[in-house]
């Protein structure tokens, strides 16, 4: 069968000449209904709340499914109001529209053809209510969000998807979200007590309202009345009742939940809980109330080791009986592709068994004694089940930590590890569990009989949830082996009385099966569910129910090999949560995907639409790229974005750039001084002609040219030089404390000044390498990508750090963050250098707290933690020292890299405001909570403390500033 991709089809829509007048007329008809639509909508919503760039259709265009389409709009209504003001436009231009936030949907739910309704920007309210046994939030919040802002109260969802670093509340409801964890009994639909939703006639209710009920009925005559007939429906059939009861006592998101029917009665009631995993095709949600589930502190955790998946799953309902919160299976194919990852616990890496199989229970208490007596019982309870091994419960947080990576690096292995160009599939099902052992076995068989190799099969055991990934390469155009094993899995899930999906939604991978899953009867049922609430058709179409039986064929990803650095992208979406462009232009996703559609573009023989998809890339894609590696922290696969945006920037880099930033790093130190001598007599004088000043030259030469305003601090001071035959360390102080000094009030040296102080109260002798004044970390020119300016540095820092550290033997010692990743990453890149070991000076500081009194107690601090130090994990040491001067301290969960990233604060000061300002909202809402600011504000970066400073109006200080007045005899 042939392929049918998305960019082939936008091709057609709006670019690729026609030889068929008919189809070029149809073409263009097309293309002026969209932009009167997108006129429409954008004088209805504002203009910059709408667009149809290229660019912006394309970047929004992807989700984590092996499916795409290209919206014609994207449309950020910013209200409920605003929703039913954007579906009224779409039904008069007959125009689908799909509601996404998230994007981490893996069956093809948040994509569309039509008006892509981007919710993440605008529905971002969040309020923990009842102490924390509710939360009222909207669907642009992640779940991670929400559980942050429920632990102090020791709640948490009752959902725990494993993408709950990247899902939102908009996913979680529209796919009835469950996880590792909450079973049935507190998925979305058991934990949600109310939702306010918005239909496709315009109409808003809020289900937790009162008068709620009679407003629906009022309203929504129609399906009020039509809900309450298919009810009766139902229930005059007792094997729909019966087919119902037997589909939702597992784990079931395929189709409608009609189980709705049976457990309510009052419309408004049912359809509510129809909404819930409906996909965006019923309603809009605009806000959710969720009841929450308690977070049990004292928690024991084993990996059961079974000879072989029967005799795991035949364990599974004693387990179930014993209390066990958790019981994750892992095949043999699992274990031995944990085996892989670099600190696989010892006990997975030594089996030595032909076919084990694994169980990662978990137990759960409220109190020490409650789960010593669980764990005891427990243990008994192990030894009459046939282990393969023995096995030992930990409490250990750490060891704990480490089983559960093995579970959750199931998926990042395997996907890394695929060929380039092939998508990754990860799916599920659901069996009743006394089929459990059997299905695994007959689904390991097919996926080999298909030719997949090393497909790894695993799940939620206690549910009979079954979860498993293969490779797929949809780019030759052949689907049939794809066809001939989605029809095999039907029927082995059907056959064994299963689910066809059980957690990750229907979609568009198995809309065409629901009728062969439910019958005609209840698919009929359905299909009136979908006529009465949107009788137009354009919410979502094809995202639930399919009469084309081939649909799940059509619109199928190909993921051209573009960039090795990015090729393993699966396109889930977890980096864009902690990218701090993501509110302004791209987030590392969309980097990525607009690269692929415009090579699979050029592929297809359209240069015109490549050139269009990457129109605006420079700024959005490229000089917006903050290149601070969060995206590597929270990457399944562990791609740093900001590696392959630096090689751009430096393929881009023109000769006059590269050849001024190689002669300043040869001339660092009179730079760095000119610089700060520059910022000194600016300070000195009124700042608003020198920001007109720089504003008019960065029209005339570029906006490389540094924006100035009045919130600057004036110039640091030198470099200081110490030598010293006792030190115990050396000391690499960072230029930005030359460039831009303290701020007003603060220490007159700056966090170098405070460094030394602290260290000479400790008792600490430090010395400086030779020449330090002309030395920097490197990262200036290594995040232009200045190759040469970067290498002459290197060639001068590594033979200084050498000497100075005696061959390795003292650390380096560094007084910025970003300073000390930079000169880390500097020091591994050499060989000579590698013995060198790199400490941030807040990590140093904090060793020394005993020898340090506190002398003056600081009231309270606030802190913000840099990108830096939470990828070096030095985060709990600037939270240590603030512990150890101040009373209070607090750090907003909104805290995120400030986007200042060296000098980006100053080419791109918006991107600074943008990034900062989920945090500067948090704080100010702590502010507002407490009565008052905080005595200290502090962080361990001056253009960090410099972009925080901009975006609070908080006087943001670096950390050993406070810590050197504190300890001040």
């Amino acid at each position: 069968m042939k392929l049918r991709t998305t960019t082939s089809a936008h091709l057609r829509e709006t670019a690729a000449p026609s030889a068929a007048p008919s189809a070029a007329a149809a073409a263009e008809a097309a293309g002026t209904g969209t932009q009167t639509l997108a006129a429409e909508l954008a004088a209805a919503l504002g203009a910059e709340a709408v667009t149809t760039r290229p660019l912006d259709l394309h970047a929004k265009a992807h989700d984590a499914s092996h499916y795409l389409l290209v919206p014609r709009v994207v449309a950020a209504p910013r209200t409920d109001r605003d929703v039913a003001t954007l579906l009224a436009a779409c039904a008069r231009h007959e125009t689908p529209v799909t509601f996404r936030s998230g994007g981490t949907s893996l069956s093809g739910q948040a994509i569309t053809a039509g008006v892509l309704a981007d919710t993440r920007r605008n529905f971002s309210g969040l309020e923990v209510l009842d102490g924390g046994a509710s939360v009222r939030v909207q669907p642009g919040v992640t779940v991670r969000a929400v559980n942050a802002r429920l632990a102090r109260h020791h709640r948490a969802l009752g959902p725990d998807p494993a993408s709950e670093i990247a899902c939102t509340i908009g996913g979680v409801v529209a796919n009835n979200s469950s996880g590792m964890h909450c079973g049935t009994e507190a998925n979305t639909y058991r934990t949600l007590r109310s939702m306010r939703f918005v239909l496709p006639s315009g109409t808003v209710i809020d289900s937790g309202d009162p008068a709620a009920s009679s407003e629906f009925a009022s309203r929504e005559p129609a399906l009020h009345e039509g809900l309450a007939r298919l009810r009766q429906r139902i229930l005059a059939s007792t094997d729909s009742v019966a087919r119902i009861r037997r589909q939702f006592s597992m784990k079931n998101t395929m189709g409608y939940g009609l189980n709705a029917f049976l457990d309510f009665e009052d419309p408004l009631d049912i359809f509510v809980h129809l909404v819930i995993g409906s996909e965006g095709t019923l309603a809009f949600v605009a806000e959710a109330v969720f009841d929450t589930v308690e977070v049990k502190p004292h928690i024991a955790t084993g990996l059961l080791v079974f000879p072989g998946v029967g005799a795991a799953a035949a364990a599974i309902p004693e387990l179930v009986a014993a209390g066990a919160d958790t019981a994750e299976l892992m095949d043999a194919v699992s274990l031995r592709v944990s085996s892989r990852l670099s600190d696989c616990p010892e006990e997975i890496r030594t089996l030595d068994l032909s076919d084990p199989a694994g169980l990662l229970v978990e137990f759960a208490a409220s109190s020490p004694e409650e789960l010593a007596d669980r764990a005891s019982a427990a243990t008994r309870l192990f030894a009459g089940l046939g282990l393969a091994r023995p096995v030992a419960m930990t409490r250990d947080a750490r060891e704990r930590a480490a089983l559960w990576k093995v579970r959750k690096g199931l998926y990042s292995t395997v996907a890394s590890a695929r060929p380039s160009g092939t998508s990754q599939l990860l799916e599920d099902i659901a069996v009743p569990v006394s089929a459990l052992a059997g299905t695994c076995h007959d689904l390991a068989g097919l996926l080999a009989d298909h030719g997949y190799r090393d497909p790894v099969i695993f799940g939620h055991a206690k549910d009979g949830n079954l979860h498993f990934m293969l490779n797929e390469d949809f780019s030759t155009g052949d689907t049939s082996r794809y066809e001939d094993f989605t029809e095999d899995l039907v029927d082995l899930v059907l056959g064994a009385g299963g689910t066809l999906k059980a957690e990750h939604g229907t979609g568009r991978i198995m809309a065409p099966y629901v009728r062969r899953q439910y019958g005609d009867e209840l698919y009929e049922v359905m299909k009136e569910v979908k006529r009465l609430a949107d009788p137009r058709g354009i919410l979502n179409p094809g995202a639930v129910l399919s009469d084309d039986p081939r649909s799940y064929l059509a619109d199928l990803k190909v993921t051209p090999t573009v960039e090795e650095e990015v090729d393993r992208c699966v396109e889930c979406g977890y980096c864009e949560p902690v990218c701090p462009s993501r509110s302004l232009t791209l987030t590392p996703r969309q980097r990525i995907t607009l690269r692929r559609d415009a090579e699979q573009a050029r592929a297809e023989g359209n240069e015109e639409l490549a050139r269009q998809i990457l129109d605006g890339y420079d700024y959005s894609g490229v000089s917006t790229c903050a290149v601070d590696g969060m995206c590597g922290t929270a990457c399944p696969v562990g791609i740093n974005t900001g590696d392959f945006v630096r090689r751009l920037r430096a393929e881009d880099a023109g000769r006059v750039e590269s050849a001024a930033w190689n002669a300043a790093a040869h001339a660092w130190g009179a730079a760095s001084r000119v610089g700060g001598a520059a910022l000194s007599s600016a300070k000195a004088l009124p700042s608003a002609p020198l920001e007109g000043v720089t504003r008019v030259a960065r029209k005339l030469l570029g906006e490389e040219i540094p924006m100035y305003d009045g919130g600057l601090p004036g110039g640091g001071v030198a470099r200081p030089r110490r030598r010293d035959d006792a030190a115990e360390a050396v000391l690499f102080s960072a230029c930005i404390g030359t460039m831009f000094g303290p701020e007003e009030g603060g220490h007159p040296g700056g966090a170098t000044g405070a460094f030394l102080d602290v260290c000479d109260r400790a008792g600490v002798r430090l010395r400086t390498p030779e020449g330090v004044g002309s030395m920097c970390c490197g990262t200036p020119w290594k995040s232009k990508g200045m190759t040469s300016g970067w290498e002459h540095m290197r060639s001068i820092v590594v033979p200084a750090l050498l000497e100075a550290t005696e061959g390795g033997r003292l650390p380096i010692v560094v007084d910025a963050s970003s300073c000390a990743e930079g000169l880390a990453i500097m020091l591994r890149s050499a060989a000579e250098g590698s013995g060198l070991r790199v400490v941030d000076a807040i990590e140093f500081a904090a060793g020394l707290l005993p020898r340090l009194p506190v002398r003056r107690q600081i009231p309270s601090v606030a802190l913000h933690p840099t990108c830096s130090g939470t990828i070096a994990g030095t985060t709990p040491r600037l939270a240590a020292i603030a512990g150890h001067i101040a009373d209070e301290v607090f750090t907003p969960l909104e805290a995120g890299c400030c986007g200042f990233a060296g000098d980006r604060g100053l080419l791109h000061p918006e991107l600074t405001a943008s990034a900062t300002a989920p945090e500067a909202g948090g704080l100010a809402e702590a502010e507002r909570e407490r009565g008052g600011r905080f005595a200290e504000y502090a962080s361990s970066n001056r253009t960090c403390e410099i972009g925080l400073t901009r975006a609070t109006g908080r006087p943001y200080r670096h950390i050993l500033e406070l810590l050197a007045e504190a300890t001040r005899p």
